[in-house]
């Protein structure tokens, strides 16, 4: 007589039915992208208001920083699309954490628009794709060059003699004049600028 036919030993730690395969819009880099695109809206956002309070070679350099913010905006669109993902959308406007009147303050909004994008990318370097960390390193290097273009100051370290340079001793660098220049279209209709500095929350959103 012919012994029964032994079932099948199926592993506990194996499932039956496959696992679905993850997002990559699910993926951590999603989230760091997502962040480091938001502080990319609001650079190119407050550059508007940098150009309209600077003439001369402190436009130009505004003009250079809004390209390269715009750049770097619309490369990382593409990369969250390219990953499954949906790009959000700049907010309709910002705020700005001080009044900015003349050039000297417009350098302070860029020195303080740069160093928070370069937060903005730490996570993003920390990521386990090395493409990302690669992007996420040149643009916060970018950002910290450009910080430092506009207020060539290091501050003092703990413990270490040195002046403490901050935001708030920035001044135009060349002598530009402290009146108030041409406004930009980045200003409202109330005729103050209506922008902020990446980390915050968009006005309206």
């Amino acid at each position: 007589m012919a012994e029964p036919a032994t079932p099948p030993v199926v592993s506990p730690a194996v499932s039956s039915a496959a696992s679905p395969p993850v997002s990559p819009a699910a993926a951590p880099s999603a989230g760091a992208l997502g962040r480091a695109l938001s502080a990319e809206y609001a650079a190119v956002y407050a550059y508007g208001v940098v150009g309209g309070r600077t003439k001369g070679g402190l436009r130009a350099r505004a003009t250079a920083a809004f390209d390269a913010h715009r750049a770097r905006r619309d490369q990382l669109r593409t990369l969250i699309t390219q990953r499954g993902g949906t790009p959000t959308e700049p907010g309709p406007s910002y705020g700005l954490p001080f009044e900015v009147r003349t050039p000297s303050d417009a350098v302070r909004l860029a020195v303080l628009v740069e160093q928070r994008v370069v937060t903005a990318y730490l996570e993003l370097a920390a990521d386990r794709d090395p493409a990302l960390r690669r992007l996420a390193a040149l643009a916060a290097q970018e950002s910290a060059t450009r910080a430092y273009g506009w207020q060539p100051e290091i501050g003092a370290f703990p413990g270490m003699p040195g002046r403490d340079a901050g935001p708030t001793q920035a001044g135009p660098p060349g002598g530009e004049p402290t009146g108030t220049a041409q406004t930009g279209a980045a200003q409202t209709g109330t005729g103050q600028p209506d922008a902020e500095v990446p980390g915050a929350t968009p006005s309206g959103s």
